[in-house]
């Protein structure tokens, strides 16, 4: 059935949160496990090292890292998204809901949509990738692309966070098979279509499996975008270059499709649940 569209308030354009047409979830690896597919390996194998103890920060300034200058270009690259509401909006008015209510602290933060009453928001993790042999896809929760770590796209979601909680969301990316590797767009958008990037403060912070961890923060003020990409990993020449982009859409994946040139085919898509 064709998915009815949503439209897109920045340039008029017909939008809709969902998952590429023709690519199936065996493609992926969606039908197996987590631990099935890191085919027998602990999870001691995606330990980050001394990656906790330090963090380089990419910002407008200083927008790109090499990997592979930092000798970081190798092993399982954990990828996390975590998220809070912003303290101005939401700190105040929970001391006080606590003391009432103390059982608050388990649901999920709420925010205030544009023109709307309090949502829960609900911020997921994704990343499209070109391969390269020319193979192109997705790896999100919505319509159960959750990848694969040790077969194309050598990318894997671990876990899909609706509550926002410290552990984030997570996804791997094995370093290991950079040479198939051309591209990777990691980026974040809101699956309940209610625009709240302006409400919360997320952080998108990559751990190599040696070195320093790299932060990138989602601080700007964009009422309206439902959908932000975030960071680049391209295989420049050999190198593993790092690159911040932080571009806010008013669209979904499909926008961020066309502004990247991807070159997929979007339709309507469901969450799936990703194994932790």
């Amino acid at each position: 059935m064709t998915p009815r569209p949503v439209r897109n308030a920045l340039s008029g354009a017909a939008d809709t949160v969902g998952r590429p047409d023709g690519v199936h979830k065996n493609d992926l690896g969606a039908g197996m496990g987590f631990f099935d597919g890191l085919r027998g390996a602990s999870a001691a194998d995606f330990d980050s090292g001394s990656a906790s103890t330090n963090a380089i920060e990419l910002t407008r300034r200083h927008q790109a890292v090499s990997l592979t200058k930092q000798g970081a270009a190798t092993g399982h690259l954990r990828v996390n998204l975590t998220w809070r509401m912003r303290t101005s909006d939401f700190d105040s008015v929970q001391r006080t809901s606590l003391f009432r209510h103390p059982f608050k602290a388990l649901k999920p933060p709420e925010v205030l949509g544009h023109g709307q009453s309090m949502v829960n928001v609900d911020l997921d993790l994704g990343c499209l990738y070109e391969l390269a042999d020319g193979t192109k896809g997705v790896v999100q929760p919505l319509g159960g692309y959750l990848g694969d770590v040790n077969a194309p796209p050598y990318i894997k979601l671990s876990g899909d966070d609706r509550f926002g909680s410290a552990s984030g969301e997570t996804m791997y990316v094995n370093l290991d098979h950079r040479e198939a590797i051309k591209r990777l767009l990691v980026f974040v958008y809101i699956y309940d279509q209610t625009p709240a990037f302006d409400r919360t403060h997320a952080i998108v912070t990559l751990y190599p499996s040696n070195g320093p961890r790299i932060e990138i923060g989602l601080d700007e003020r964009h009422p309206q975008a439902r959908s932000c990409a975030v960071v680049m990993i391209e295989n420049v020449k050999g190198e593993l270059v790092v690159r911040r982009e932080v571009k806010f859409v008013y669209g979904f994946q499909g926008e961020l499709d066309r502004l990247y040139g991807w070159g997929l085919q979007w339709g309507r898509g469901y969450k799936a649940k990703a194994e932790r």
